[in-house]
């Protein structure tokens, strides 16, 4: 069983891994919650106007993120994320019991968590490596991404309950109050920074990052690939989804129970990669999202709840497959005191599309067609994964000797 979670074991890794498991049911809380308050009162356009403006912020941010959390202790610049996170999602609770937030209070609360996010996001990737031993790395990346899919079951199986018997502010509610534990683990976590003593400007730092980035051709390519798959996964899923299920599926129940086998897929998932590691780690990412076709043209077709659900459930396997290998590759190639201003592109890449793509997947839905649109992202889809695995740096990249040591940490 050690060989499985030896990195438990180890102290920092420990704190760091309660805490974001915590948090990370509040999130999967969220979504369901804050999609039905604003559809309560609002259209499918409002909800993705709500989620661009949470990942507005997110996008722009994100580069500045990355050198702050290359420049200075990236446990303190998430425990100051969190805080900011935390008192945005526990201010939307309360209002939301007060009386209905007008769309511009969802929006503005949601950019105050995206600013949170965006020095959050590039830091996560550079802290793990810091609070777990090396070989033991990709396990530990594994087990975030289980306890991230644990709660993925969780979290939006409980908003559904929640939202059924009494309102969406107490998911809400709950999310910030997950936040304030993160910051209770990061606060506990004991590690050594050393400030860098570089003297070079913010600008040669960001145009450093952007050298380690670019030079890697199959980095650019990946992340060029997710900018637009990520539109075609997540716009039509978190606007259009929730919409199917109200007008079709029986609301917040349904498809709280459809985030919730989602989840319960990339448990498998993480379970999985707890073991696995593929010799050709980045051709096995890259093929593992074809897998989200299935829930895009089930939901098109508006297929019962659980047909929905088990597509949802094999897409999550093949989402956290292509997380855990996706982040230990980049821990493996990239150099610690750059990782994450790396990371922050790649956050940036990856997302930089998203805000507009939920924005407009509203408008497009009214003018096209529900089942036309998920169609249409389902085959653009495919396309751009074919793309990708035309490059030969992403399909014969080889990982290091697959075994896990379980020797215990020197820290």
């Amino acid at each position: 069983m050690n060989e499985w979670v030896g990195a438990l074991s180890e102290r920092n890794f420990l704190l760091f891994f309660v805490g974001q498991t915590t948090s990370q049911i509040g999130s999967g809380m969220a979504p369901v919650a804050i999609a039905f308050a604003v559809l309560q009162h609002g259209t499918a356009s409002d909800l993705g106007l709500v989620s661009a403006a949470g990942l507005t912020p997110l996008v722009v941010l994100l580069l500045v993120g990355g050198v702050i959390a290359d420049r200075f202790s990236r446990r303190v610049v998430m425990l100051s994320s969190d805080l900011l996170r935390t008192t945005a999602e526990i201010g939307l609770g309360v209002w939301i019991f007060m009386a209905p937030p007008p769309l511009w209070g969802f929006m503005a609360l949601a950019a105050v968590v995206g600013v949170g996010s965006a020095f959050f996001n590039p830091a996560l990737t550079g802290l793990v490596p810091q609070v777990v031993s090396s070989g033991r790395l990709l396990q530990a990346n594994a087990l975030n991404s289980l306890s991230g899919s644990v709660a993925g079951i969780i979290g939006p199986a409980l908003a559904g309950i929640i939202i059924a018997v009494s309102s969406p502010g107490w998911a809400v509610l709950a999310d910030g109050i997950t936040y304030a534990v993160s910051v209770l683990s990061l606060y506990l976590i004991s590690i050594e920074w050393v400030r860098s003593e570089s003297v070079e400007t913010f600008l040669a730092q960001l145009q450093q990052g952007w050298t380690e980035f670019w030079s890697r051709t199959w980095l650019w390519v990946i992340v060029l690939e997710f900018s637009c798959v990520n539109v075609l996964i997540f716009a039509p899923l978190f606007v259009l989804g929730p919409v199917i299920a109200k007008q079709s599926l029986g609301g917040a129940p349904a498809w709280g129970l459809i985030l919730a086998l989602e989840g319960a897929g990339a448990v498998l998932g993480g379970v999985v990669m707890l073991r696995w590691n593929p010799r050709r780690p980045l051709l096995t990412a890259t093929v593992a999202p074809l897998s989200w076709i299935y829930p895009l043209v089930a939901l098109a077709l508006r297929a019962p709840t659980l047909v929905i659900g088990v597509g949802c459930f094999i897409a999550g396997i093949g989402l956290t497959i292509f997380g855990t290998l996706w982040t230990t590759t980049m821990q493996r190639e990239i150099p610690s005191e750059v990782l994450s201003r790396v990371s922050a592109y790649d956050w940036f890449g990856s997302l930089v599309f998203l805000p507009i793509g939920m924005a407009v997947v509203g408008p497009i839905q009214e003018a096209c067609g529900m089942k036309t649109t998920m169609i249409g992202a389902a085959v653009l889809l495919g396309l751009f994964i074919g793309v990708t695995l035309l490059v030969p740096s992403v399909t014969r990249m080889r990982a290091p000797d697959g075994h896990v040591p379980v020797e215990t940490s020197t820290e």
